[in-house]
């Protein structure tokens, strides 16, 4: 089995659930914050919807500067839907293009020269990637939450959705 093989069912099977949470999105409150530092409803959920793709993309290359980061804002629950869709396309193509080689050659961030971080890609993918997606995706379930929205399942029951029974 290639190393690449298990975190590809990962990404296949956590795409399911991520999908379940962004198909809740209230389509006319994608503007709604909590806080005024905190991103938008709908900026949150593009940005979990990016996340396999642009990670995947950024895990190609060692980086030589900070990268600059503006989250757009979706002008729909459609584009933030079709945004996951093609994003984990993307993350699952630059999964199965990777040897276990490649998985394990080191990955870099640099600032200004100096390196900040260092890791082998396999371990930048596990904590930037998903790890990462799943403290967003959890924090767009507190969205939900707040706006009253049906909280869905994704790991065992939520209060408003019992998968076994």
């Amino acid at each position: 089995m290639a190393m690449a093989d298990p975190l590809i069912a990962e990404l296949e099977q956590e795409a399911q659930s991520t999908r379940r949470v962004l198909e809740r999105l209230p389509e006319g409150k994608l503007d709604w914050r909590p806080h005024p530092t905190s991103w938008s409803l709908g900026q949150l959920a593009l940005h979990v919807a990016q996340i396999p793709g642009s990670v995947s993309q950024l895990a190609m290359q060692n980086v030589t500067a900070a990268p600059a980061f503006v989250q757009a804002a979706p002008g729909s629950k459609g584009e933030v839907l079709k945004a996951q869709e093609d994003n984990v396309a993307k993350g699952v193509a630059a999964l199965r293009a990777w040897s276990d080689a490649d998985l394990l050659d080191e990955w870099s961030l640099s600032v200004n020269g100096e390196k900040v971080m260092a890791m082998p890609r396999v371990g930048m993918l596990r904590a930037i990637m998903f790890n990462h997606l799943y403290h967003h995706r959890g924090q767009l379930l507190v969205y939900l939450r707040m706006l009253g929205e049906p909280v869905p399942a994704v790991y065992g029951v939520s209060a408003d959705e019992n998968p076994f029974g």
